[in-house]
């Protein structure tokens, strides 16, 4: 394809805003399938946690052809702890394609995602998705939207971006906001008009900048990007520099090329200025690379991602249980698929811990660091994990903490709820905004005052709530948040619960455990919402007698036990409490499974703060 037919484009936007339903529109009607091909939805979405949680984690490449120009597309992630996914993409194309709720208008994520575009000087082109909505608010989020590039200090060509309506549900768009429209054709009319074709002599020497970096069993290493300048062949021999180590010069040679037609990757022989392509054979290759020839080997400048906010120990797991159901449990193990993740992933740092079987690793937020946690457990892992901890850095001498903006639209009966629990976790209003019967609040809170609180704004919004934040720089400590208000109930001994034991226990407090379940002492089993730590026997049989029988155990009734996702485990964990993550199961323990070193510790603990005090 010659270099002025091409058009490279990342679609962006707020999670839930319908970036992957777009593209998939945009697929079906730039003949990606065929006529009779049944094409499931989201198909961009081919990870099967993506599926499952209906969010983009990983950015991913497809192409089709619109009126004899191709269109490279790039589909980013929407939750802002994936935002290292986009940063590191937006270099590799010369658009942006910015999605924006039709009732919802610009989120956290949005402001976020627009001011990194609009830094790198990309033409952007507006889509107000879901126009198809009821509730469609169209000329105040298009004001919205203008405020947002004042905001952001565009510049005047920036504010006179283009802008389409669509409804990517029904597979349909138009550049005028009382036009329904009959299809994709306006916006693909307004890519092509609008977006540039990529720049770059194709008669220099060849430059490209690794935008991402895979493994494949079969090839090795796989280098993705787009080519800046000149041509690249199979074979050609070419060099690996990085524009912040000035000491990599690594010589390899080119075994493959792939480029990308519809959502395939497919072999070439060649390539040239402009394209987005996924080279083999190059050795030592990250993300943020550049490959050139000998001829000219100056690297291309790489921004550094923004630095992880949160960090958690990984550590191998030593529970009585340990090594029943995982396939890798040592710390080899751990430690190789940790420093591989760090590789692929940007956003996350690895580092060997404090003892030689833990592992430090801090990403961008809660979800980020659940995401690598399930991943690795559906491969076979095996490890435990702690409590999230924020980074807290010192700056001109004073202690700061990471900051978050908030955004929490709920009904108005829910808003003195929200506002009193925003503030027992030291949140501050910035403004508040009614739509109809409901509220839109923005807060700017510390991040570790967010640790759990999703769960609990849909239980004090009676699911109505809904709730996105993005980081929003460090700020001064703001003192002493409490993280959770209620206890644990506690294993005694180990053995297989029984519905003697839990019918006690469950008067206690709420239990995350059935009957037939393995314990061990130290290992938590419910919450209690009073008070201290109690330990209760779940595996206390009831004595036989001469007019006792064990079955008249089934005339005890049970309260269904509360099942805890991964991510209300971590939000569970408390600072003496860690994560036994397996295969098969989630189990919450104590670090000191004896609780007679439990005792002592807290003794140690409450005879330090009281001479703290004094």
């Amino acid at each position: 394809m010659e270099q002025k037919k091409i058009r490279n484009i990342a679609i962006i936007a707020h999670v839930d805003h319908g970036k992957t339903s777009l593209v998939n529109e945009l697929l079906k009607q730039g003949n990606v399938f065929r006529d009779n091909q049944t094409v499931i939805d989201r198909v961009m979405d081919s990870n099967a946690l993506e599926r499952e949680r209906g969010i983009t984690i990983l950015s991913k490449n497809a192409s089709c052809v619109y009126d004899g120009f191709k269109i490279n597309i790039v589909d980013t992630p929407g939750h802002a702890d994936f935002g290292g996914e986009v940063e590191r993409v937006l270099k590799m194309v010369d658009g942006a394609l910015l999605v924006v709720d039709a009732y919802e208008g610009p989120m956290p994520q949005t402001r976020f995602v627009l001011e990194r575009a609009l830094s790198l000087g990309l033409k952007i082109i507006v889509v107000i998705n879901k126009i198809d909505r009821p509730d469609a608010r169209l000329n105040e989020v298009v004001d919205e939207v203008l405020e947002l590039f004042l905001d952001l200090d565009a510049n005047e060509d920036q504010l006179n971006s283009p802008f389409v309506f669509a409804s990517a549900r029904d597979g349909v768009a138009s550049k005028h906001i009382t036009e329904r429209g009959r299809n994709m054709q306006p916006l693909f009319q307004t890519i092509i008009e609008h977006i540039p074709a990529p720049s770059g002599d194709i008669n220099a020497p060849f430059k490209m900048l690794v935008s991402s970096a895979e493994h494949n069993d079969y090839v090795g290493k796989l280098a993705v990007g787009k080519i800046g300048a000149g041509s690249l062949n199979v074979g050609d021999n070419i060099v690996l520099t990085n524009y912040h180590d000035e000491t990599k010069n690594i010589k390899s040679k080119v075994i493959s090329i792939f480029t990308y037609d519809g959502i395939k990757r497919v072999n070439a022989q060649t390539a040239t200025v402009g394209d987005i392509v996924c080279v083999s054979g190059i050795e030592g290759v990250g993300i943020g690379d550049t490959v050139c020839t000998e001829e000219d080997m100056t690297p291309i400048e790489f921004v550094k991602i923004a630095e992880p906010s949160v960090e958690m120990t990984f550590m191998v797991n030593d529970s009585p249980l340990a090594g029943r159901e995982g396939k890798y449990v040592t710390s080899r193990h751990l430690r190789d698929r940790l420093y591989k993740e760090a590789i692929k992933d940007l956003s996350l740092r690895v580092s060997d811990g404090a003892t030689a079987d833990s592992f430090v690793v801090c990403g961008r937020g809660e979800m980020h660091l659940s995401i690598l946690i399930e991943t690795m457990r559906r491969d076979g892992y095996e490890f435990a994990v702690s409590m999230p901890k924020v980074l807290i850095k010192t700056i001109d001498g004073i202690k700061c903490e990471p900051i978050d903006r908030v955004f929490i639209d709920v009904p108005e009966p829910c808003v003195g709820t929200v506002m009193n629990k925003m503030g027992l976790r030291k949140g501050e209003l910035i403004d508040m905004t009614p739509h109809g019967s409901r509220i839109k609040m923005n807060f700017k809170v510390p991040a570790r005052g967010l640790f759990g609180y999703q769960s609990e704004l849909m239980t004090d919004t009676k699911g109505e709530g809904v709730m996105s934040s993005v980081y929003d720089g460090y700020e001064p400590f703001k003192g002493e948040i409490v993280r959770r208000e209620y206890s644990a109930l506690i294993a005694h001994e180990a053995g297989e619960s029984v519905v003697y034991g839990l019918f006690n226990a469950q008067e206690r407090g709420t239990l995350f455990i059935g009957a037939g379940v393995p314990v061990y002492a130290g290992m938590v089993v419910g919450l209690n919402p009073r008070g201290e730590d109690i330990v209760v026997n779940v595996c206390k049989k009831k004595h036989l007698t001469n007019t006792r029988s064990s079955g008249s155990d089934e005339a005890l009734r049970l309260i269904t036990p509360m099942r805890m996702s991964l991510e209300d485990c971590i939000e569970f964990l408390a600072d003496d409490e860690i994560l036994e993550v397996t295969p098969k199961s989630l189990r919450i323990r104590k670090r000191l499974l004896d609780p007679t070193a439990r005792l002592r510790e807290r003794a140690k603990m409450l005879g330090l703060s009281k001479h703290s005090n004094n």
